[in-house]
């Protein structure tokens, strides 16, 4: 696990999208897992303005709201062709979101899951961090080894969202996501956490012990995750300064 730590939320967001670069011009048939919300905005405006080639890209959604239409304001769906997938050029036939509306959902997980296998995996998987350490919408005590499934969100991760539906009472209650063992199967993953209130759940993630408590402390079992933070999300790290320090004198090789 390696840790970034940048002075704001842009310069961390600048060296994950250089991380991106990288991997499409050295693999233009990359496939990337894909995430939503606030944090990882500013990376898919920065991916924009770097004006890569998307053409033969696969693109897998780590979520969606169940029972929310993809023409839903608040749907993942047009969070994502809204933001990203109609700036560039990116094939339609190769994007992929879960299903919210699916009529049998534990089969359209299971379809969600042959067809990352298809694709031949993912190898850069995005993630945010939720404040009580969820990534995806896998919830504290969610399995380790959990596959794409529904899942029903805890009341701390619907007040979190509420902001987006004009009040708590909007948000559903259900979603579909990506196991924690789906994405732990990515050839790289790639954490962004920004901001103060983050600080308590990077720290869980970074230097906690693994448990299903804190689902994202499961990254310190993958071979390669980058975590790309501000200075804010940072401060609760008690190795911060040797992160530094070790982000300072990678070898030119390792440079990005």
């Amino acid at each position: 696990m390696e840790i970034i730590i940048q002075p704001e939320a842009e310069a961390a967001t600048a060296v994950a999208a250089r991380l991106i670069r990288r991997l499409l011009l050295e693999k233009p048939a990359a496939v990337l897992g894909l995430a939503t919300g606030g944090t990882p905005l500013r990376l898919y405006r920065a991916l924009v303005a770097m004006k890569l080639d998307w053409r033969r890209v696969t693109t897998f959604n780590l979520d969606e709201y169940a029972g929310l239409p993809p023409e839903h304001p608040q749907s993942y769906h047009r969070f994502m062709w809204e933001n990203l997938f109609r700036h560039v050029n990116l094939a339609k036939k190769n994007v992929h979101l879960p299903d919210g509306l699916a009529k049998d959902i534990p089969a359209s997980c299971a379809e969600y899951e042959r067809r990352i296998r298809a694709a031949g995996g993912i190898d850069l998987q995005v993630l945010g961090l939720g404040t009580d350490g969820h990534i995806g919408f896998n919830e504290p005590t969610s399995s380790l080894a959990s596959r794409t499934r529904i899942k029903t969100l805890t009341p701390r991760t619907r007040r979190d969202n509420a902001r987006y539906f004009g009040g708590e009472t909007g948000v559903p209650h259900h979603v579909i996501t990506m196991g924690i063992g789906t994405i732990l199967e990515a050839r790289t993953c790639l954490l962004l956490a920004f901001g103060a209130k983050k600080a308590r759940a990077v720290a869980a993630a970074v230097e906690g012990p693994v448990t299903s408590l804190h689902p994202a402390s499961m990254l310190q079992m993958h071979p390669e995750v980058k975590v790309c933070l501000d200075e804010p999300a940072a401060a609760r790290l008690k190795k911060a300064d040797y992160y530094r320090w070790v982000y300072a004198h990678k070898p030119a090789w390792q440079q990005f």
